[in-house]
Order: structure tokens, then C-alpha cells, then sequence
């Protein structure tokens, strides 16, 4: 297994819960603006590992309104899901080497412990070993603190097993945490810079701990501010976000590069896609987003 070029590599790996929102498409034009910038490749990748929560066809819907929107990713869209037996491999690898374990508990069994702004702090119940075949599997963590810069939001740092515990990298139902395999994929990919939603901020350092615990190197962050409809919720599926539409491509990539602080001339909302997509590399500053948390989505904001 190795990992790609040095070169800069982004991504952008959305979800197929469903269509593409407003917040989703701010990340994509954030991390497709720092590939390009940067003279670097830009690819897509689709995390279809949680079926429960999956709307079927939204694939190609998201692939559809990013075609609409003018992007162009380097070498075929890839599928999370193809990835699995790499997944399985690894945990297994990690599970051997006593760096991860299974674990038995269940919700009511952690029903009662401390909570932290991560959710239940594991007690490490099952650490010293468990008799259920049904189970999960945990990777060991401790309280060295994991720091990083983010671009965008400044220096975070957590204690994880203060603040989470170990943490699930295989669920109870067989499927491959999230944590786990964005981070196997993004090394396999050569990932070199993530460019994502602040909502994914306090996942970083478990990201970046289960990347010290494979021996991947850590690449760098810009989580960007979260688009937010009139009540303040972060747009999604659950607070009645719904597609962009590809009707009016330019109109909406306009206002999505308005939004994520780049004032673009007022003229440009009606030139066409290449026009603007000219103007956003040619003008790209990320840094007019250093310490927002939120941004208003407007007309954008509701179903």
C-alpha cells in the first residue's frame, strides 16, 4: 500500500444521503478553488458506507449538479464502498497488534456515563476483553494531546480519551466507521489537503490520532464556515435543505462564491460558468473566512 504523489491533492467527498445542498456545494467550490490554485488534482469521491442512511440515486444527482456547476475532477469518481476489504484488512491489522479491540457495550450499557462535548466518554469497559460475538470494534486511545492548525479556525487540540474514550472504527452492525475509512481512503488517495464543513472540526484529532496509529502522515485542514438557513441550522437532509437545482448554474455558483466571502463584481452573477469559474481562480482567498463559524445560505436555506 502507497500512498500518492507529494504533489497537492484535494477532494471532495460528499455523502449520497441526498442531493447536492448549498452547504455541500460551498465545500466543493472551497477545496475545487485550493486544488486549482495550487496547481493540483481535485478528485471525487463518494463515501456510500452507511446504506441505512443512504437515498438511493442521489450519486448521480450530486454528480449531475456538480457537472451542471462546471467542475472537473481528475480520473473517475471512485466509491467508498469499493474500498471495504482494505478496510476490513487494516482493522483487522490493528486488532492484532493490540492497538484496537471489541468491544460489547450497548447505548443502555453507556447510558449513564460522563458526556463531553463529543458525545459519551467510553469508560474502556471492554478493554481488558469481552465475551459477546456481538460486537464492535474501539480503537485504544490516550490523553497525549493531538493539536493541529486549521487554515481557517486556528489551533485546536484534544485530550481524546478525556474527552471521547476510544472510539468505534467498526460498528456492531458490520459497517466501517466514517473516521476509519475517510482516513485510510484520504492516504490511499494521496490526499495532501482536506477541505471540508466545520461541523467535521471536533473529528479532526480522532482522524488525525488513527492516522499516527497506521503510520499515514497527517495532511492539512480548512474546515469552512457552515451555511445556515433563517433559524440558524446547519443546512441538511434533517433541517429541510434540499437540492440546488441546475437551472441557473451561474446564478448559484455566483452566489455560493458571494458567500463564502469573495465578493465577486455584481456583473459576473449573469456571464457564463467558465466566466465566473475564471474570475473565482483567478481571485481565490480563502483567508476572508479565517474565524467565521457560520455563513447565511439565503434564498438557499430551506426545502
Amino acid at each position: 500500500m502507497t500512498a500518492g504523489p507529494a504533489s497537492y491533492v484535494g477532494r471532495f467527498a460528499p455523502s449520497p444521503t441526498g442531493p447536492l445542498h448549498f452547504g455541500s456545494l460551498l465545500a466543493a467550490i472551497a477545496s475545487y478553488a485550493q486544488a486549482k490554485t495550487n496547481d493540483g488534482q481535485w478528485l471525487l469521491r463518494i463515501e456510500d458506507i452507511d446504506p441505512p442512511r443512504e437515498q438511493p440515486g442521489s450519486d448521480k444527482l450530486i454528480i449531475e449538479a456538480l457537472e451542471a456547476h462546471g467542475f472537473e475532477w481528475d480520473g473517475p469518481v471512485t466509491y467508498q464502498s469499493s474500498f471495504t476489504a482494505e478496510h476490513e484488512l487494516l482493522i483487522q491489522t490493528l486488532i492484532n497488534s493490540g492497538h484496537a479491540y471489541p468491544c460489547s457495550c450497548s447505548r443502555r450499557d453507556l447510558a449513564e456515563v460522563p458526556r463531553g462535548p463529543l458525545g459519551a466518554i467510553y469508560p474502556g469497559t471492554c478493554r481488558r476483553g469481552c465475551l459477546s460475538n456481538d460486537v464492535a470494534i474501539r480503537l485504544r486511545t490516550n490523553d497525549d494531546p493531538i493539536e493541529f492548525r486549521d487554515a481557517l479556525q486556528g489551533r485546536h487540540c484534544q485530550q481524546l480519551q478525556s474527552e471521547s474514550g476510544d472510539f468505534i472504527i467498526k460498528r456492531r452492525d458490520g459497517l466501517i466507521a466514517y473516521h476509519f475509512a475517510v482516513v485510510v481512503d484520504d492516504f490511499n488517495q494521496g490526499i495532501t489537503e482536506i477541505v471540508r464543513g466545520i461541523d467535521l472540526l471536533d473529528s479532526t484529532p480522532r482522524q488525525i490520532w488513527l492516522q499516527q496509529t497506521l503510520g499515514f502522515p497527517t495532511p492539512t485542514y480548512m474546515h469552512i464556515p457552515a451555511a445556515v438557513n433563517d433559524n440558524g441550522q446547519k443546512l441538511s437532509k434533517s433541517t429541510g435543505a434540499s437540492g440546488i437545482g441546475i437551472q441557473q448554474p451561474g446564478r448559484t455558483l455566483f452566489d455560493a462564491v458571494h458567500a463564502l466571502g469573495q465578493n465577486p463584481p455584481g456583473e459576473l452573477r449573469v456571464e457564463p460558468l467558465a466566466e465566473i469559474w475564471e474570475w473565482v481562480l483567478s481571485n481565490w482567498a480563502p483567508g476572508a473566512l479565517t474565524g467565521i463559524h457560520e455563513i447565511s445560505a439565503g434564498p438557499y436555506g430551506y426545502g
